[in-house]
């Protein structure tokens, strides 16, 4: 059985848009784009080394392939070493269209259960880069098996989220955690259940808490 894994930049408030520069996601009028290089924190540079260690293969949504597709296999300079490294890796794309995946290496996923029949196959373990829609209906189908999330000291206000729409109540472990000196904040989460249960407080019977009951009723509160 192949881990899986998502590894995600991430700001305060949950927004995971457009970390890696201007133009990489505009869409809904983001204008935040390249957030991660106001804070760049040496924090981050193990887990990147250590989620990047060879053998690796991807897994990606359409838009996420598209924005790499289109800069790493032409990558120069200082990043050419990685851009190498993303050609010569699987790239699994889950995508319900039928537009060719023409970055070598490439393979496409229909549905959830194609990432399921591919976390049983044989090969190397999977890694989430960006794509944030895969989030919500992977982990209602029990499919991650660890979260890897750094953490930015800032507040975007709008773009996408980590778990958004269909994201299912769940509790999580932690296993690990760091603090950079810049503030960014890693912290490494694997799936843990469903959220424990507590025993609460009874409720007030009060006739303010009724009246106030009632006010959310009828939608007046």
């Amino acid at each position: 059985m192949r881990k899986l894994t998502g590894a995600v930049f991430v700001s305060l408030d949950g927004v995971v848009q457009a970390p890696g520069g201007p133009t990489e996601d505009p869409t809904g009028g983001f204008d935040q784009g390249g957030w991660v290089f106001g804070v760049g924190d040496e924090v981050i540079d193990p887990v990147l080394g250590e989620l990047f260690t060879p053998p690796y293969a991807l897994v990606l949504g359409r838009r996420t392939y598209d924005i790499f597709a289109a800069y790493w296999p032409y990558a120069e300079g200082e990043v050419a070493a990685m851009g190498e490294a993303l050609t010569a890796a699987d790239k699994h794309v889950l995508t319900h269209g039928d537009r060719p995946l023409d970055w070598a290496n490439s393979h496409r996923l229909d549905d959830i259960d194609a990432v399921r029949a591919l976390k049983e196959s044989d090969g190397p373990d999977l890694l989430i880069q960006g794509s944030s829609t895969l989030y919500p209906p992977l982990l209602a189908a029990g499919l991650i098996d660890e979260l890897v999330l750094m953490t930015f000291p800032i507040v975007l206000g709008n773009g996408k989220r980590l778990f958004g729409d269909g994201t299912p109540p769940a509790a999580f472990r932690l296993l690990d955690q760091s603090v950079g000196a810049k503030g960014v904040i890693v912290t490494r989460w694997a799936p843990a259940g469903d959220i424990p249960t507590a025993d609460h407080p009874q409720p007030s019977t009060s006739a303010a808490e009724v009246e106030r009951q009632q006010r959310m009723n009828d939608g007046s509160w």
